[in-house]
């Protein structure tokens, strides 16, 4: 049975908590968190250890993997630090998105995993879905032929205004990784923001993309929605069909070019994703799942050599308004470190 530890127990935190302490093949030894309340708390919850000095605790417990749900400047500046002390300490990480939200920091964590050796994974949690695997399988098997566009958009109410670039940094490493995660690598982008009446950071975006394969395809992400309504879709195009999906795991749609007859995947609410919080446990299972297995650092899901190419991506971005929409290449040297890793 693998032993987990949670760095940071507000929120998200507790959702990794709950997974971890349901999960059959792992056990939540301890908790930690700056707030020696809200840290006490959870672990009187859990009937597990608590601490409020993370040093402590890898020192005094028996640890394989250590989660962290640390919050910080768009939503990832508390990850460093915590990240690189596991990693020295030779445990296998699960860190949150975005990897870091400081591109410097986040290179650094995926160098320093890779040569520690050690799992280092992200919470990109939307692609992993039923609704997604089965589009993942298409696309492997052929059944879409060449791929030539893809349209995601990702959209929620968000009103708070921390940063100029908060709604592109916390949110779209969740858009990038699904592109990604049928696309394939993106090596362009062009950026056009605009901020809501009474907002003072790039509150929605459009952003055209250029994937390594030659696809195109198109991001629009906005914290201006209502929360009344579905908040992601996904469109994947190539030259034999095309598939759709909606809201996250509700259902795939795949629509052949060769025949009006379509195949329709529907989430099932036995079997499926219940509510969103499911596809944490999805995603935390997943990565317990590839270390009990012993799966290599370079090869599990949404490693964290993948979050930092969605970070780059996000980077890019970025750049491309600040020069007023021009087509920026996303960093080559860290895509062909990551390629190496």
């Amino acid at each position: 049975m693998l032993k987990v530890a949670v760095v940071g127990v507000n929120n998200i935190g507790k959702i990794h908590c709950q997974t971890y302490s349901e999960n059959p093949d792992a056990k939540l030894v301890a908790v930690c968190d700056l707030v020696g309340e809200r840290a006490e708390d959870m672990a009187r919850r859990y009937g597990t250890k608590f601490y409020t000095d993370m040093k402590t605790m890898l020192e005094n417990e028996e640890i394989d993997i250590v989660s962290i749900a640390t919050a910080g400047e768009e939503n990832g500046g508390h990850h460093y630090l915590p990240t690189i002390m596991a990693i020295e300490a030779g445990k296998d990480v699960l860190v949150e998105k975005p990897i870091s939200n400081n591109i410097e920091e986040a290179r650094e964590m995926v160098r320093f995993a890779a040569e520690k050796n050690v799992r280092l994974a992200c919470n990109l949690n939307h692609s992993s879905v039923p609704a997604a695997y089965k589009g993942k399988e298409l696309i492997e098997k052929g059944e879409l032929g060449n791929l030539l566009f893809l349209n995601m958009k990702l959209a929620i109410q968000n009103v708070k205004e921390a940063t100029p670039w908060f709604h592109l940094r916390a949110l779209h490493p969740h858009s990038i990784d699904v592109l990604q995660y049928f696309g394939g690598e993106i090596r362009r982008v062009q950026a056009f923001m605009t901020k809501a009446p009474g907002r003072t950071s790039w509150s929605t975006a459009s952003i055209n993309l250029e994937f390594a394969s030659g696809a195109v395809g198109h991001l629009t992400g906005s914290y201006d929605a209502s929360r009344l309504h579905p908040i992601e879709y996904c469109e994947v195009a190539g030259d034999k069909g095309r598939f759709v999906i909606d809201n996250v795991y509700e259902n795939l749609t795949f629509y052949p070019h060769h025949s009006d007859e379509l195949l329709v995947q529907r989430n099932s609410i036995i079997t499926g994703v219940g509510n969103f919080n499911q596809t944490f446990k999805n995603r935390l299972d997943c990565f317990i799942r590839e270390v009990k297995e012993g799966i290599a650092p370079h090869q599990i899901q949404a490693s964290g050599a993948h979050a930092l190419a969605c970070q780059e991506v996000i980077e890019a971005a970025i750049r491309s308004q600040m020069e007023n929409g021009e087509v920026t290449d996303v960093t080559k040297v860290t895509m062909e470190a990551v390629n190496k890793i």
